[in-house]
């Protein structure tokens, strides 16, 4: 099954997280299909960038986004 997952970028406790489609069985931060945006947590207030067109695309072909990745792109505004 196709994800739409975190991949953990940056330092040692200065998180940054890339909005990936991945198969289910890759690793957290290993190989992926496509980017489709970004987080920052640490950015005042929060830096949610993303594709919402190639997102609504990999949702409508079945890929399943993850609880945090969900309540990201409803921040977002591109799901409900």
């Amino acid at each position: 099954m196709v994800k739409i997952r975190l991949k953990r970028m940056g330092a040692k406790k200065k998180p940054f997280y890339r909005i990936i489609i991945a198969d289910e069985r890759s690793p957290r931060d290993g190989k992926f299909i496509e980017q489709v945006g970004t987080y920052d947590p640490l950015a005042n207030p929060s830096l949610i960038s993303v594709d919402a067109e190639k997102v609504k695309q990999w949702i409508s072909n079945g890929a399943q986004p993850t609880d945090t990745v969900k309540k990201l792109l409803k921040i977002a505004g591109v799901t409900q």
